[in-house]
């Protein structure tokens, strides 16, 4: 027998996460300003699954809500964009690190 979690996909940044009561998760940057323990609510909820229903919105559920606590902000690994061109001399490197925003989801 699987064991079936409760579970919602939800979308913030233009992405959708998978997430789940308790599961710490790393999104795009949120703007404002956060400290820790403070509540954000995603109202973009897109489905829900307890294991044996499923509710599935067009595009959103109407009143479901998840609950997250802010955990930290922060800048991921940095990634090196490159474009190179043989035989002509042309070669460009570029850095990028991403902001984001550390939550745990604490009710669905």
């Amino acid at each position: 027998m699987i064991n079936m979690k409760e579970f919602a996909v939800i979308e913030t940044g233009g992405k959708q996460y998978r997430v789940s009561e308790g599961d710490m998760i790393k999104i795009e940057k949120i703007p404002g300003d956060y400290k820790k323990g403070d509540k954000i609510t995603f109202d973009k909820v897109l489905l829900i699954d307890n294991g044996k229903d499923t509710e599935i919105g067009a595009p959103y559920i109407e009143k479901a809500k998840v609950i997250a606590i802010f955990q930290e902000e922060g800048k991921a690994k940095k990634i090196d964009v490159i474009k190179y061109k043989a035989k002509s001399r042309y070669f460009k490197k570029k850095g990028h690190r991403q902001m984001y925003t550390k939550l745990k989801v604490i009710k669905l």
